[in-house]
């Protein structure tokens, strides 16, 4: 499995990971474990007495994992600088209010560099998230949209790069433009070479294939298919099609026959988060599929956001998947 390989290659080099959300029982498994097969070194944010009673009604030690309890320090200053040297503006009281909330002090840490990344969203909405990480850590230079990506493990090797495939946008943009969804592509045509080192074939998911029907919907995807062309003619890309098309290549030779990826894409990109979330839920739960993210994309330095309905070993593999970002 992709995704044991990354754990194994951790272990060469593990990494800071703060986990703000500390007080959850399965964040603090997943640190204990991450100490164990020495694939992390993690950070705990919380009420250090919390953690310790619900570690030891886990029977777990916290041994090598560091907890930070905010009513130990005031970095109020900091984050009333941070957040005004941007176009963002906070006052005095709403950054002392920020201060207290783990989820801006996981990412102060990050960009303080006291840690690598941070990972949260196991007890707080994605939009709580997001927006720390936009606050505090920033969009990279000449990136303009923050999106996400989901890693699908499929339990047999029929779709996608020997069972893997990612989706996007699935967790971050509602109703991407032409623009947006293009870049969304790009990006997480480039997340999959860089992480699982093979050539992104990319689909441009609709409910028509070339055509075969007619919407202004299917509008901003054939649109959003010829900006990636133009920007990356090196990037293997075909839309508007089905996912039938998309994934199957006796589909594909019916409905698309001169599609450039023959029904073999590893790289799905839905047209809108209705589609995206929807098909990665149902991915997950009826294929039995191992869906690791929301994984951003577009950040300065690594912020994550988790499902709140995730179990410990997805924050484990969240964790292995950002260290090598």
């Amino acid at each position: 499995m992709i995704l044991d390989d990354f754990l194994q290659q951790c272990r060469t080099n593990p990494k800071r990971v703060v986990y703000p959300e500390g007080e959850d029982e399965r964040l603090i498994q997943a640190a204990a474990y991450c100490v164990k097969e020495g694939i992390a070194k993690p950070i705990l944010i919380g009420r250090k007495d919390t953690i310790k009673n619900k570690a030891d009604s886990l029977n777990i030690a916290l041994d090598n994992i560091q907890v930070v309890q905010l009513s130990d320090f005031d970095y109020s200053d900091e984050l009333f600088d941070i957040i005004n040297s941007t176009k963002k503006r906070v006052d005095k009281k709403e950054a002392q209010n920020l201060s207290k909330n783990p989820l801006y002090i996981g990412a102060l840490l990050v960009k303080k560099d006291l840690a690598d990344m941070c990972i949260g969203g196991a007890v707080n909405d994605t939009a709580d998230v997001i927006k720390a990480a936009l606050y505090i850590i920033g969009l990279k230079e000449h990136i303009n949209l923050l999106s996400s990506f989901f890693l699908m493990e499929l339990p047999t090797l029929e779709f996608g790069e020997n069972g893997v495939l990612f989706f996007a946008d699935c967790g971050v943009n509602p109703d991407p433009n032409s623009a947006q969804l293009a870049d969304i592509a790009i990006a997480t045509a480039d997340n999959f070479k860089n992480l699982i080192g093979k050539e992104p074939k990319v689909a441009m998911l609709s409910f028509s294939t070339k055509g075969s029907a007619k919407h202004t919907m299917l509008n901003k995807v054939i649109e959003a298919v010829d900006i990636v062309k133009q920007k990356r003619p090196d990037i293997l890309i075909d839309g508007e099609l089905q996912a039938d098309a998309a994934l199957v290549e006796s589909v594909s030779e019916r409905k698309a026959p001169n599609s450039p990826i023959k029904g073999n894409a590893n790289v799905l990109i839905f047209p809108d988060l209705n589609a995206g979330n929807i098909s990665y839920k149902l991915v997950e739960r009826l294929a039995k599929a191992q869906a690791i993210g929301p994984i951003m994309q577009g950040l300065k330095k690594p912020m994550h956001d988790l499902s709140r309905g995730c179990k410990y070993m997805d924050v484990v593999y969240l964790t292995a998947i950002s260290s090598f970002q």
